[in-house]
């Protein structure tokens, strides 16, 4: 392992266990054991670090979405929005990096190819779940890159409001995977 990989592991592991704003370039020094300018050895400052964090946890993101079971689209579409929403609320710290324009450089090369990557899966999915369902009769003039995004945006914010308790604490959710059934429905239809 490189001393670039070993800095990048031990800032996600610090991510983990203390949550974004304890991942400082000192903070990930000590805990790898190096003086604290060696991150800057490696990475021109914490935004270039903490965007190849955050490309670790697109990578992760997309690992477990591409693992869906068999079946139509429609069924395969379903299993990858719960497989989103399901990674931000086990991983609630490397989901609020990896969206967090502030702290990283949305346009590191490794980021960009990495959320990419998640997104093109995403929105190839919803391309062959809208084909199928014009094969049924149902017809949609919509671009399937503009309905995957507006449907991402959908899960995001589902995640987002859950984990920061705009939703948990609600009366009418009693859990994700409800509040998920209703967005799946608006978008999928039932």
């Amino acid at each position: 392992m490189t001393a670039r990989q070993r800095l990048i592991r031990t800032a996600t592991e610090l991510l983990t266990g203390s949550g974004v704003e304890a991942v400082t370039l000192r903070g990930i020094a000590k805990a790898a054991g190096v003086s604290h300018g060696a991150p800057l050895r490696h990475f021109s400052g914490r935004a270039e670090l903490l965007s190849a964090v955050a490309a670790v946890g697109f990578t992760q993101l997309l690992g477990h979405s591409t693992r869906l079971p068999a079946g139509t689209p429609r069924v395969r579409l379903t299993a990858a929005c719960h497989a989103y929403v399901d990674f931000a609320l086990a991983n609630p710290a490397m989901f609020e990096l990896m969206f967090r324009r502030d702290l990283i450089d949305s346009e590191e090369p490794q980021l960009v190819t990495a959320s990419s990557a998640v997104f093109d899966y995403f929105a190839e999915l919803v391309q062959l779940h809208l084909a199928e369902a014009g094969e049924g009769g149902v017809r949609t003039e919509a671009d399937p890159r503009l309905v995957a995004a507006s449907l991402w945006a959908a899960l995001h914010g589902l995640a987002q409001l859950w984990l920061w308790g705009g939703l948990a604490e609600a009366s009418f959710a009693p859990s994700p995977e409800a509040a998920l059934a209703v967005t799946l429905d608006a978008y999928l239809g039932a």
